[in-house]
């Protein structure tokens, strides 16, 4: 036993300090991807932290339920829950307190999310996050519009040359369910599809029976999106699954129509992310290694009303943009006048104003030092 106090810079896992110069970074870049939101008409909402648990995992936040913390609240005596994922909370504020405005609605935002576990390639748990919803179209153009958009924002951002892949998440189990496979066997073969395991995929599939046979052929078909088209378009299909078929391929016209130069694969049969997905589902990834930077797609808002989205991820964004020129710091002698300091924050300085003799320009990390009326880079050899 020890009567030590913990140490305070412990925190727990998956939560940490982010310390200059790294924090301004952050709020930088989300500024940089808010304002190229606001620039395609997507309007900014700041929905709370935490809610009510019943509002906050109804319709398709029940997809984050187990990700969520929840805690009572000591004036109602309600559970609440902390936000896991900020589109469930958009989606109610489009159905609620702005259920009488013109449809579509074009929303964004951009704030923290908590979440229960971290996974062991991404162990944090609070993680920063920015996006945009377009609500109240079912339009082919709609889905393209925020996969473009949010390209946009990441080149902004100074994150060149993404590529977009797209999934058709409700493809394998609208072929299963077309096919009557037993849930046993279907648990098997959508396992297997999740692995990639082609070898068990098709063996699976002939157990199966032939609607099922489809979808060996369409895993062995992901890559660049034409020719995952063209093997869609050569498929035998149900039904409900050529409607998805034709969708996505409605979808890429409508993104290539805007963007042609855009990188584009797709994965027919590839279903993992939020379970809310009902059409098209997005990921954006940046030049090499970089990673997942955005994530989205097609959902049934609040009301039951068609809504699509893409969620970006500022932590990983920064992992991939380039490096950011940091501010120069200016150190201000004793007595500056206010005047003279306000003039150099204007042409771009962070100005850092001595407060006593013994103050020093190294030991504040200045970049520059004020010398009869100009900003003079600073050495250590200055000292």
């Amino acid at each position: 036993m020890t009567d030590d106090l913990p140490n305070p810079a412990l925190l727990p896992a998956g939560l940490m300090d982010l310390l200059p110069p790294e924090a301004e970074r952050e709020a930088a870049l989300v500024e940089t991807l808010m304002a190229a939101f606001a620039g395609h008409g997507y309007e900014r909402v700041k929905p709370p932290l935490l809610e009510f648990e019943d509002s906050l995992l109804a319709g398709s936040g029940a997809a984050v339920a187990e990700q969520t913390f929840r805690l009572m609240d000591p004036v109602s005596q309600r559970m609440m829950g902390l936000r896991a994922d900020t589109t469930p909370q958009v989606a109610r504020i489009a159905a609620t307190r702005l259920g009488l405005q013109a449809r579509p609605l074009r929303l964004c935002y951009a704030g923290q999310v908590l979440r229960v576990r971290g996974t062991q390639l991404a162990p944090e748990r609070q993680l920063p996050q920015a996006g945009i919803e377009l609500i109240g179209s079912d339009a082919a153009e709609a889905d393209a519009e925020v996969a473009l958009v949010a390209a946009e924002a990441l080149a902004r951002a100074g994150v060149p040359a993404v590529s977009l892949d797209i999934t058709l998440p409700t493809m394998a189990p609208a072929l299963l369910e077309a096919a009557g496979v037993p849930p046993a066997l279907s648990q098997r073969l959508a396992r297997a599809l999740d692995r990639k395991d082609a070898a068990a995929a098709t063996a699976l599939a002939e157990q199966a029976g032939p609607l099922a046979a489809a979808l060996p052929v369409l895993l062995a078909a992901a890559g660049p999106a034409d020719g995952a088209l063209a093997a869609l378009a050569a498929a035998d299909l149900p039904p409900a699954a050529r409607a998805i078929a034709d969708n996505a391929a409605a979808v890429i016209a409508a993104i290539r129509a805007r963007e042609p130069g855009l990188r584009l694969t797709l994965d027919p049969v590839e279903f993992r992310g939020f379970r809310y997905h009902v059409g098209v589902a997005f990921t954006l990834y940046g030049p090499g290694a970089t990673g997942e930077l955005a994530r989205g797609g097609r959902y049934v808002s609040a009301n039951d009303e068609p809504a699509t989205g893409m969620s970006l991820y500022p932590d990983a964004v920064l992992r991939a943009a380039a490096p950011m020129a940091p501010r120069p710091r200016l150190f201000l002698p004793l007595g500056t006048p206010p005047a003279a300091a306000a003039a150099w924050r204007d042409q771009g300085f962070a100005t850092v104003a001595a407060l006593g003799p013994g103050d020093s320009p190294a030991a504040l990390r200045c970049t520059h030092v004020l010398r009869d009326g100009e900003a003079m880079p600073f050495s250590k050899d200055d000292v």
